[in-house]
Formats: C-alpha cells, structure tokens, sequence
C-alpha cells in the first residue's frame, strides 16, 4: 500500500476525519493499522502526531498534493495503538466507518476537568511549635484562624486542604502564609473521582469444590504453556461461576496483568461490585452509562496508569485501556445487551475475542443457559468447554411446575394470577418468605394469539410470528409474507383472539388488591431511572424491607436473595411470540435465569411457570432445567431453516427521506447480490417492522450463508458500491451481521 490514511484527533470536530499521507519506502516494514506517526499538517507544515487507520493505493487528491509522513513516534502509547487496530477490526467485520468505530472504542472524546488533592504537612519540630504558638497567643487581637489551624497540626502533622478549609473554616490565606513562613509545605497530587462509595468490604475465605477447581485449573495450566484462548463456563444458576472468576482473576493480577468484567446490565453492578471489591478492594473499579462524564474520564485514567487492575461495567467497559490486558470475562454472555444497536453493531462476545487475540489475554463466557452460538462452538471445539453440574454446598435445584392458563380460563379465572400461584405465595407470607414475580415483556408488541387454545398466528414460510400492523395488517418481517388479522382463531374457532396488553404497573395493582398485607417492591424501567434507582431497591429487597418483587427481566438476571423461595413467572410464553428466530431460545434462557433465584438460601425453592403453550419445548425443557435437552430440539430448528449458528446472516437496512429513493436502492443492492460468486440466499426487499420513522423511509434485506466471511466481502462490495455510485446522496446504508433481533 503507498497510502496511510492517518487520524490525528477524534475529539476535535474539525479534525474528526482522515487526511491522507504517503508511506516513504524506509517506512514500509514499519507502519501498520494503529502505528502512531509523526505527520506535517497545515500550511506551517508542523509535526504533529496522528494514528494510521487505513491503507489505500489510489490517492484521493492530487498526488503532488500529498504529503509523506516524517517517523514513526517513539513514546508512543502501546495501548492506544491497540484500541485503533480493534477499532479497524470492527469496521471490517461489522460495517461502519472509521470514524464511528473509533468513537465506539475511545469513548471519552475530551478531557474532563483533572481535580487534585492537596496536602498540608506541618515543617516545625514539637520545641519550636510551642514557641510561635506562645508567642501568637500574646498578640492582642491574634488571629483565630491562625490559632486553630497551628493547635490541629501540632496534634496532625499532615492534613488536606479541603480538611482545613472545610471542617476547620480556615481561609486559604492562612495555609499560604504558614507556607511563606516556613511552617509547611504544600505537596499536590491528582485526584480521582471515585464511584465506588463503599467501605472495605467483608474478605471471605472461600473453597472451591472439585469442579470449580477442576475448571480454574484448566484455565491456569493453559497459561503456564501460554495458550490464550476462550472458554466456556457452562454452569448451572447457584453453581459458584463468580468465584470461578474471581480464583482467575487472582492469578491473573499476581502474573502482573488486568482483567475486565463485563455484565449485561447497569442492574446487576452494584451487587457485582460489593463481591469483586470484598476481595480486590481499591484495585476494582466500575463504568457504565450512568455515571457522570467526570467519573468516567477518571475510570480510564486510573486503568491507563495502573491505579486500578480490575474494571466492572456493561458493554463499553470492553475498551478500558489497560495496556497489560489479561484476562476478559463476560458473565451471562446470552444476553442480547452485548450487543450494540447502534453503528457499528458490535457483539462484545467476538470483539473481546478478538482483542484477547491482540493481547494475549483469555476470554471466559460464563452462562447458565449459553447462547446457542457459543454452545455450538463449543462443541465443536472452537472454545474449550468448562462446565458445573451442581450448585455450591450441593443445594438443590428448584421444584418447577407448569401452569396451563388455557385451562384456568376454561374453570372461569380470568385473574393474571393462577389458583396454584396463589396459594404458594399465600403460603410464603406466612412462612415470612419473600416472593419474586417476573412479567415476560419480551416479544409484548405486535403478536397475535387465542387465549383459549394458545395458537400464534405464524409465518408459514419463516416460523416466526407474524406482527400487527395499523389497518390489521400482519406480516413477517423477513420475507415480507402478509395476511389480515383473523377474528377468530383458525385452530378453535374461539373468539379470544388478539394482542396480549399488560405491564408491571397493573400486575403490581392486582398483586396488592389480592394480598394487602404485603409490602411489594416494582422494579422496571419506570422506577429505575435514577442514578442510583436499581441499588436502592435491590437493597431494600435484600434487606427484607419487602416481600415481593415484581419487575421485568432486570430481576433475574445474577441476583442472589437467600430469602427468594418462591418465583412466579407470569405469561412465561410471551416471548415466544417475538418476530425473530431467536425466540425459542430467549425464552428458554429467561424461564431457567428466572427460576434460579428461588432456594438459593437454605429453605428449598418453588416456581411457576404461567403459559398458554405449555407443550412448547423451551418451557418443557425450562421446567426441567436441562440445558442440553433445549439445545438439541433448538439446533436442529436452526439448521433446518438456515439460521446462525447453521449459517450466518447479514441485514441491511437502507433509509432514506424519499420513499422511491430508498425501494430502488433496495433494490439495487438485491441484484448486486444476486451477482456476487457464491449464490448467497436473499430475502427481500421488504418492509421493516417499522417502515417509516421520522418521514425516513427504510427497506431490508435479509441474506444468509455459511461462511461469515463471504457476507463480509459482500458488506465491503457494497461499500465501494456506494462511494462510487453518486446520483442518491440522501440514501443511508447499514449493515447488521448475525442479528440478535430484526430491524
């Protein structure tokens, strides 16, 4: 490549592109994606530094316009090199431009204001305190202030700024004329912000059981042959994975490395936290979307000088820029949070993978119930396979059991809560017991079902649901199949035919008519808006200040509540009525997360399962919490009609503000497609769930094939397809590989 397209600073606006330079022959072995160089820029032609992000032969001005570059920096930063490269590696594989993949992988894009700390420390010997203090004592009208900071120093040599101005009321004009006189010295030094506002926590010595120990050693004899590679950590809920990660951890920072956790939501970290902070203290820290610029600004800085080892936090935290990475850990990697919705639409999973590759650092996935992609590639042994069979002190699984709502609907009760849930959380007051009810949002909108007899309207070509649109439009938003809404259902006939409309709010108004008695907890995106909205009520749960908890999914997702004996789960088949093929699959992976809250004290745990489908293998399979029995019906699903992991697919969804612009180019890129060597399928054009937002029309495409890579040619000839090709400006492109829902 003769070319080097060279970022010079993402924070700036008026710098936020790539200018291109020429690669002199001296420098050719040398530069490579994410080299830092020194470059001449502006009419003055002075050095600066930028990073290379690209390689191009063909200049994109006049070449005698084009400068070469000058070096390559000596103090460069290795790790930012590091963060550029995976940001490359990101646009190649997921589709984007350079520009939203580096503001995805560095994202403090300006410095924060840097606080210090300052610190007073007392000069004069005990002899020579006594004599000023003596002598400022004898002066008519001494000052106050004086005195009172001189006493406190006499008694702490050594006390902060903010200490004496603050607590003392002492003006900073005293500090500085003790200073010129001699009688301290003011040392400062930077200042963190710190969001981990609790104390040292509790150390517990804990011992692993044997298969605990069996999967660390796995892990640890790899490193001493320095292998770096990703496993999976298939534990049952309650088997001990977080102390699995925490012994890797540990000897991850005593070989002098650092560690990333990453959880699926904001929900989870405060918990997380307490443990990883009761064994690491002051070498853990956290970041998440919640937390002010400040805060996080400070996060980064503290990793980039080694002031902190292990950082905690949902997705973004993959980009802490520790430059002695070791060891990434993704706990319930199943999650669909790990992946981005917005550009580049990054899954966290293959882009830890890929900077473990970069650093030499390992990945472990850890999962109760595993995505079916990781499992399969655990079979097929591309990750290594580390699994616990049972829950710590060998405590018993919960008792599960299937309540039929077709039925309760037939014995004339039209209540959302089922006799037999009713008497067991009536039995658990009693026992004073605490209760968790799980309302299964997912896939809430757009389907259409018979409540008598559970049938969903379905695409026959696609098995999925099809979804409710204005005019009772229904269609399928893969292959763009439509049909009107039935008035009765087709397979009974029965009349209780429609979509299913219930939230926590009126869940939680039913709970409290039946059993007043009971202090009830909610916890939904409505409650939980604030800064600190999910740890004041996991607290007060926790702390038995009440005894149900209703919520959404954020409720059973890695918490432990030793008093937790009974959960509800309230129309656990919603989910299976989401548009998408992942739907078996989320629905297994919520029932099994749901159920592992109950009985994780000593008391044995109940659940129920509230369904319309209770013949479905995903409930049938939840219900026994048998991972490899759900596993085995869904792969074969997956196979039969060309799904990721069986193949793989690329979505692309094409916008624009005038309609016609956006259908032709749909379907330009559909017959470039259809050119292309490999006879890749493709579905569509078609509608978008949503066809319109904002006056921007949108159009997808569906394409799938075996090789990931051969999708990925076609994103790139798509690309080069859309620089060259003028005549639609107003036309947007992107792409979306192996979806974890439709656009």
């Amino acid at each position: 490549m003769k070319y080097a397209d060279v970022i010079i600073d993402i924070s700036h606006e008026k710098l936020d592109k790539t200018f291109q330079y020429e690669i002199p022959d001296s420098l050719t072995d040398k530069v490579e994606i994410g080299t830092q160089v020194v470059i001449p820029f502006g009419r003055g032609e002075r050095k600066i530094k930028g990073y290379v992000v690209d390689f191009s032969r063909e200049p994109k001005i006049a070449p005698e316009k084009i400068k070469p570059v000058c070096g390559v920096a000596k103090d460069s930063l290795a790790i930012e090199s590091q963060l550029i490269a995976l940001a490359a590696w990101m646009k190649r594989n997921y589709g984007s431009t350079m520009n939203q993949a580096l503001k995805t992988v560095i994202p403090i894009k300006k410095k924060e204001n840097i606080r210090e700390k300052k610190t007073v420390t007392f000069l004069l010997d005990e002899a020579q305190a006594k004599t000023e203090f003596t002598q400022l004592m004898a002066r008519k009208n001494h000052s106050v202030a004086k005195e009172r900071l001189l006493q406190e120093l006499m008694e702490h040599r050594s006390i902060s700024w903010e200490d004496i101005t603050g607590r003392l009321h002492v003006p900073s004009s005293v500090i500085r004329d003790f200073e010129k006189a001699g009688w301290v010295e003011v040392t400062s030094a930077r200042a963190y912000r710190n969001p981990i506002s609790v104390g040292e926590g509790e150390k517990k010595q804990v011992i692993l059981n044997e298969e605990q120990k069996q999967a660390v050693n796995t892990v640890l004899e790899d490193w001493n042959q320095n292998i770096f590679t990703t496993y999976l950590l298939h534990g049952v809920t309650g088997s001990g994975k977080t102390q699995v990660y925490m012994e890797l951890i540990d000897a991850c920072i005593r070989r002098g490395k650092s560690a990333i956790v990453l959880i699926p939501e904001i929900a989870l970290t405060y918990q997380t936290v307490m443990r990883f902070y009761g064994r690491f203290g002051n070498q853990v820290s956290i970041i998440n979307s919640r937390m002010s610029p400040g805060e996080r600004f400070d996060q980064f800085e503290r990793a980039k000088s080694g002031d902190i080892r292990i950082m905690v936090g949902p997705r973004s935290a993959l980009f802490t820029p520790f430059s002695n990475l070791g060891l990434i850990i993704i706990d319930e990697e199943h999650e669909t949070t790990y992946k981005s919705e917005t550009v580049p639409k990054y899954h966290a999973r293959e882009t830890a993978i890929a900077r473990g590759m970069m650093n030499q650092a390992s990945v472990v996935l850890g999962s109760a119930t595993p995505s079916v992609e990781s499992f399969y590639k655990a079979k097929s042994g591309t990750y290594k396979l580390l699994t616990l069979t049972k829950r710590v002190e060998n405590k018993p699984l919960p008792e599960c059991e299937i309540v039929d709502l077709r039925q309760e609907l037939r014995s004339g009760n039209r209540s959302i809560l089922s006799r037999r849930l009713t008497e067991l959380m009536e039995d658990r007051l009693k026992k004073k017991e605490q209760i968790m009810l799980f309302v299964n949002r997912r896939g809430l909108l757009g389907f259409v079902s018979c409540r008598a007899c559970g049938h969903v309207i379905k695409c026959p070509h696609c098995d999925v649901s099809l979804s409710l649109h204005q005019g009772n439009k229904m269609q399928c938003h893969y292959c763009g199949y439509e049909v009107s809404k039935p008035t009765v259902c087709p397979e009974c006939g029965s009349k209780y035919i429609g979509g299913f409309k219930a939230g926590t709010q009126k869940f939680e108004e039913v709970v409290k008519q039946r059993f007043p008695q009971a202090r009830v907890l909610r916890m939904d995106m409505d409650t939980t808006r604030g800064k600190g909205g999910h740890q004041e009520i996991l607290e007060a749960f926790s702390n038995q200040e009440a005894d149900i908890l209703i919520g959404t999914q954020m409720i059973v997702k890695g918490h432990d509540f030793p008093n937790v004996t009974l959960v509800g789960v309230l129309a656990a088949d919603l989910s299976l009525n989401a548009g998408d093929f992942h739907s078996g699959e989320r629905t297994f992976q919520l029932l099994t997360q749901a159920a592992g809250r109950a009985g994780r004290g000593n008391t044995p745990g109940q659940v129920v399962f509230q369904t319309y489908q209770p013949q479905h293998y995903s409930i049938v399979a939840a219900k026994e919490q048998d991972y490899l029995k759900f596993y085995e019906q869904e792969i074969v699903y997956r196979k039969m009609l060309g799904y990721p992991p069986a193949a793989h697919m690329l979505v692309i969804l094409v916008t624009s503000p005038m309609e016609e612009h956006a259908v032709a180019m749909a379907q330009n890129l559909a017959e470039l497609v259809e050119k292309s060597q490999e006879k890749v399928v493709c579905m569509g054009p078609s509608e978008p769930s949503v066809a319109k937002i904002n006056d921007i029309y949108r159009r997808v495409l569906y394409l799938k094939w075996p090789k990931y890579q051969v999708l990925v040619q076609i994103k790139d000839k798509i690309e080069q397809y859309l620089l060259e090709k003028n005549d639609m400006r107003d036309v947007s492109v992107w792409f979306d590989f192996d979806p974890m829902s439709g656009f």
